[in-house]
């Protein structure tokens, strides 16, 4: 076979690879639920009901006294009817005419018809009170949940497991949508089960155990199937949460163009089907449990109450109750058994919500614990010196420090530069110098005070950060250069931070000038190209007026003349501030007074462009090597 016919064969490709399987250990690897037992299980119910309480409480006082209100008027009413039909019955099935004996339970039947309405009346306002309640609880929990994350320390973000919680806490949430729907409905029909209990107790009392009987083996087979349900939840979280991250990723505009020019709609389909499939996979695996634990729990339920009605027959054919009294405890077990029933399937439900706020509140305990909690010290401008003592910082998991021994001092009006090859912990060291990170060991000190002995809030309103990766916020024009925090009412210094980055005429070709929101997928939003959006970028950081200006990669998808025009802008106001430039592209380290050269977290070589040049180090060598083109 010749070269050509050879390469003229067709060949099999081989198949796409299927998502990775997302395992970790520690704390957040064990099923809460899994050395819990069902009494344990049960008892949360209270403590859950107290929960959702508190929170409603919280959020509209009045709305739960109308909520509780509601409540004792239906079991009030619950009560009055169950009498008042007892009373209705006596003269209905007694002797006389069809007139008479209507007549004579005319005054208990107005009473049953007062109650019925009452309770209607009382079910509809509780409605009314719930959904007052329900809207403001779920954006309150939400609310939180978004302010925990965004305010943990960002070392907690490398943590084994921390997406996942949040995940799960994130399905703490969405129950926030029905639980207290759940609640309110548990209660209400406990208050008619206790009403019903109690007119059947005073009726016979073999009556209600009976009862209970009857409905126990259900809310046993309820609880026992939530625990499956979370069991399966708890099982998928991690896979659930890459498909929710790839789902955003494989469907934005913002990677459409690289998702069809490369080809890569078959795999992201078959690579998210492959996912969802593994999901299901685990859902249907846990079904014959499901299916057991509800035969069981339908059978032992059937069988009680099968009894309960056997023993009202022998009590009514036997004389030992009255007719009368009969069909009162017909209409009594009946208001019981759905009472029951709806106790048994809303108390599930409460339990079932129990574990999922217990994981959002757990989250939000954890999240808080994360909180920086560094010290009282506040940080003033100006700030005239930072330094670094032997720093060491390792990211969780990981067998090497990203820095490691790194002793530097910066002054004000000083320019660093910070050259390396990827990797070698340029963008970690500026974290560890801005208080992002706190070092495992050694100190970073601004103006002699320890960052980990200092309130990180004043650190931070001293600093402006132009970081490699940097965000595309759907805000408007103005919010972005501001990020939300205006100096003045009128937009001057907006104005003057988007003409230092030579950024005035595409803003000003936008059909809304700074009110223009940069988000393409919005209606009436525009977008910037690359170049635009890292200008922005650098707009921010100027706007901050920072006593700390760091830029990671400031000007990499500019043209030459907007690299020029930032780098020229920086040495402007370089004599105000601390600068740190980490850049790939050593001709722009002209610029600065000092430039260190960083491998495997340590410095290898520093002084000055000219010195390095000459000095045969690295330095020299990428600096040759860049321009060997």
């Amino acid at each position: 076979m010749t070269a050509v016919e050879a390469h003229s064969q067709p060949t099999t490709a081989p198949p796409p690879p299927p998502p990775a399987e997302i395992t970790y250990s520690g704390q957040y690897s064990v099923n809460p639920l899994a050395e819990v037992g069902f009494r344990q299980m049960c008892t949360q119910i209270p403590a859950v009901l107290g929960r959702i309480a508190r929170l409603s409480w919280r959020t509209d006082r009045r709305a739960v006294q109308l909520l509780v209100g509601c409540h004792v008027i239906t079991g009030i009413s619950a009560a009055a009817l169950l009498v008042a039909t007892a009373h209705a019955m006596g003269p209905i099935l007694g002797d006389g005419s069809a007139a008479n004996r209507l007549h004579g339970a005319l005054p208990a039947l107005f009473v049953v018809a007062l109650a019925a309405a009452l309770g209607r009346g009382a079910g509809a306002v509780s409605t009314y009170a719930e959904r007052r309640i329900t809207p403001l609880l779920t954006t309150e929990t939400d609310s939180a949940l978004v302010e925990a994350v965004c305010r943990v320390e960002a070392a907690a973000y490398a943590e084994d497991g921390f997406s996942d919680r949040q995940e799960a806490a994130e399905m703490g949430v969405i129950r926030t949508h029905v639980m207290v729907t759940d609640a309110q409905r548990f209660l209400s029909a406990l208050i008619r089960l206790v009403t019903a209990g109690s007119v059947l107790s005073v009726l016979n009392v073999m009556m209600l155990p009976l009862l209970l009987l009857a409905v126990l083996p259900a809310g046993i087979g309820a609880v026992l199937s939530a625990r499956v349900d979370y069991e399966i939840h708890y099982s998928n979280v991690a896979d659930r949460n890459v498909r929710g991250m790839m789902r955003w990723w494989a469907t934005t505009s913002k990677y459409g163009d690289e998702v069809r020019a490369n080809s890569m709609t078959n795999y992201l389909v078959f690579w998210y089907r492959a996912l969802s499939d593994r999901c299901d996979r685990r859902t249907l695996a846990a079904a014959p449990r499901t299916l057991r634990i509800a035969l069981l729990s339908a059978l032992a339920g059937g069988v009680f109450l099968l009894a309960t009605w056997g023993a009202l027959a022998w009590l009514a054919m036997t004389g030992r109750i009255e007719p009368a009294v009969a069909a009162t405890a017909v209409i009594a077990v009946q208001t019981a058994l759905a009472a029951l029933s709806q106790v048994v399937i809303n108390g599930a439900a409460v339990f079932h919500t129990s574990l999922y706020l217990s994981d959002l509140q757990s989250f939000l305990d954890e999240s808080a614990a994360r909180a920086p909690r560094r010290g009282p010290h506040e940080l003033t401008p100006p700030v005239e010196e930072i330094r670094l003592d032997e720093v060491v910082y390792q990211y969780p998991g990981k067998d090497k420090p990203a820095v490691d021994g790194v002793s530097l001092t910066l002054s004000r009006g000083q320019i660093l530069a910070i050259v390396g090859a990827n990797g070698s912990g340029k963008s970690t060291l500026t974290r560890l110098l801005t208080g992002i990170y706190l070092p495992d060991k050694g100190k970073v000190t601004w103006n002699g005070t320890d960052l980990a002995d200092a309130d990180p809030t004043t650190v931070w309103r001293c600093t402006g950060l132009v970081p490699q990766i940097f965000a595309q916020w759907p805000l408007r024009v103005r919010e972005n250069v501001t990020l939300g925090q205006p100096r003045t009412h009128d937009d001057t210094p907006v104005w003057e931070a988007i003409d230092a980055v030579g950024l005035r005429e595409a803003i000003e070709d936008l059909p809304a000038g700074l009110d223009t929101l940069l988000a393409r997928d919005v209606f009436g939003g525009s977008e910037f190209s690359g170049g635009e959006w890292q200008r922005t970028a650098c707009s921010r950081a100027l706007y901050r007026r920072p006593e700390l200006l760091i830029l990671d990669e400031p000007t990499s998808q500019m043209d030459p003349r907007g690299e020029h025009q930032i780098f020229e802008r920086i040495k402007a106001i370089a004599a105000e501030r601390i600068t740190i430039v980490v850049t790939h592209r050593l001709e722009n380290t002209k610029i600065a007074d000092h430039i260190v050269v960083m491998e495997h977290g340590r410095i290898t070589e520093q002084g000055r462009y000219e010195d390095l040049v000459h000095a045969g180090g690295t330095f020299a060598e990428l600096l040759e090597l860049s321009q060997d083109r």
